[in-house]
């Protein structure tokens, strides 16, 4: 549910034992207790022969009570000192003794050749949430040696070389076959490529009381049905009463399409269909309505007058303000084009219907290259921007590497910024809202890199606008149903790559 950073993690960590009052030693002692009980878990099919890199810190402490209660349950378990083990100091000190007197075996590496057939899997446990940066010296050695191994490699907390808030990866960095995940998610653990790098992430619980998490102000969340209920507030069934009708749900109106990219405007609409609202207009340059007519009877067409040209250029924008008039939402940009003046234009769409909007695509794009949107009208309906990573960095005026080295905190400052809801689009989709709360989607798969994927999207998004939710919960609802069907559409492939944005409509 919560998801952490590190330093985060060690103001929690700081409350549990200096005014709840429970040792350091208890945690540490429950967390390298849990690590073992998945070890032993997964040695029934790995095997029963494990080797422990330890680093000096508390991570490799946590990793030497792994190894003692590995010890006790009768597996073969070797401690590898990745430094001098007297430099370990206070609780890490406390367990090389307690590894010492018990006779765990153990060495310390200095850069001798390992004979990793001697062991089945390797606990890395190594570096924990506080290293920043490359690892050095004898502790890059390892990693890289331990990702050659061919052998199961179990991180624990975090994998070494990680960055814990951002999942930027190190060179070198742990790619592990599983994270143990202590007391909390990391950020790092649920973002690319940190989340190539944790393999299977399992959370354990190490006697932190409930409740510390929120009152620390952690407000980034997992997204799952029991964060949709209890922080979104909403069912994710969306179960309906039987003494309704269609407009018990809402009318979206859908701008989008032009003679080049009819289909982004088809895609959207038809999704906002099947989000679940009562009706859908699709406003569209006036030009293309007989072609477009009986492509999906369900949807009411709306010509915009266009001159004969088949785009947007000549639309007046009170033309769709007046269209917008008695809907419940409005989706605009897919495959709408640009246009000598479209920043002015889409301008009076912003300050002049007061209805909740979704942004998206060439729309999101005017806002980028608008010089003055900084005076734009503060919007007080819900208002959805959904960019991928080069429309985001493009509005926040950052490079795409930036954007992609930190999605939660580039999300979030632009939401807080400007007050509105950003759904920042690719895999692990983030929604931030204009609050700071955070939320991470899980769902979907690779296959879903597809054209017309994101215009489907922002149908769905707008759908549930327009059925009262709110910004923050017709995002994060849209994101996850949207990642759920990709998933069943990906189920019914044999490749996932095959699978199209329509693919994904039909399975909502």
């Amino acid at each position: 549910m919560f998801v952490l950073t590190a330093d985060e993690m060690r103001r929690i960590d700081f409350d549990t034992i200096e005014r709840v009052g429970i040792p350091a030693l208890v945690l540490m002692e429950n967390a390298g207790r849990a690590v073992a009980e998945e070890i032993a878990e997964l040695s029934e099919t790995v095997g029963r022969r494990w080797l422990i890199l330890a680093g000096k810190g508390n991570n490799g402490a946590d990793g030497l009570v792994a190894a003692r209660h590995l010890q006790d349950a009768g597996l073969t378990v070797t401690v590898l000192y990745a430094d001098d083990p007297a430099l370990l100091r206070n609780e890490a000190a406390v367990q090389r003794n307690i590894a010492s007197r018990i006779g765990l075996t153990y060495s310390q590496y200095n850069g001798n050749t390992i004979n990793w057939k001697d062991y089945d899997g390797i606990v890395d446990a190594l570096l924990g949430t506080g290293s920043k940066g490359k690892p050095r010296e004898a502790y890059a050695n390892l990693i890289g040696l331990a990702n050659d191994s061919g052998r199961p490699i179990v991180a624990i907390d975090i994998p070494s070389g990680l960055d814990a808030d951002t999942g930027e990866a190190g060179e070198p960095c742990v790619r592990a076959m599983r994270t143990v995940a202590l007391g909390f998610k990391k950020r790092g653990l649920l973002q690319y490529p940190g989340a190539a790098h944790a393999g299977d992430v399992t959370v354990r619980k190490i006697g932190i009381p409930p409740g510390l998490a929120e009152q620390h102000g952690v407000r980034t969340y997992e997204v799952d049905k029991e964060v949709l209920k209890s922080h979104i507030g909403i069912d994710p069934s969306m179960e309906r009463a039987a003494d309704t009708h269609k407009g018990t749900y809402g009318h979206v109106l859908v701008a989008a399409g032009s003679k080049a990219m009819s289909g982004a405007g088809l895609l959207s609409a038809t999704a906002a269909l099947r989000g679940g609202c009562g009706l859908v207009s699709w406003a569209v340059p006036e030009s293309l309505v007989p072609s477009l007519m009986s492509r999906q009877p369900e949807l009411m067409l709306a010509g915009v007058a266009d001159e004969g040209c088949g785009d947007w250029t000549k639309a007046d924008p009170r033309e769709l303000l007046s269209l917008a008039q008695g809907k419940q939402a409005l989706v605009i940009g897919p495959g709408m084009g640009r246009w000598e003046g479209d920043g002015a234009w889409l301008r009076a769409i912003w300050e002049g219907t007061e209805i909740p909007l979704v942004i998206d695509a060439d729309a999101l794009n005017m806002i980028a290259d608008a010089d003055d949107f900084a005076s734009w009208a503060v919007r007080q309906a819900p208002t959805v921007l959904t960019p991928h990573p080069g429309e985001m960095a493009r509005l926040a005026d950052l490079s795409t590497r930036d954007v992609q080295r930190d999605r939660i905190e580039a999300a979030r400052g632009y939401a807080v910024k400007h007050g509105v809801t950003v759904v920042l689009k690719g895999a692990r989709t983030v929604c931030a809202a204009a609050e700071g709360e955070v939320y991470i989607n899980v769902t979907g798969n690779a296959g879903m890199a597809t054209g017309g994927a994101g215009d489907v999207l922002a149908g769905v998004i707008g759908s549930l606008l327009a059925q009262g939710l709110t910004g923050r919960q017709a995002a994060v609802l849209g994101v996850y149903w949207h990642g759920e069907a990709g998933d069943r559409a990906a189920a019914r492939r044999q490749a996932p790559g095959s699978l199209i944005a329509g693919d994904i409509i039909a399975e909502l």
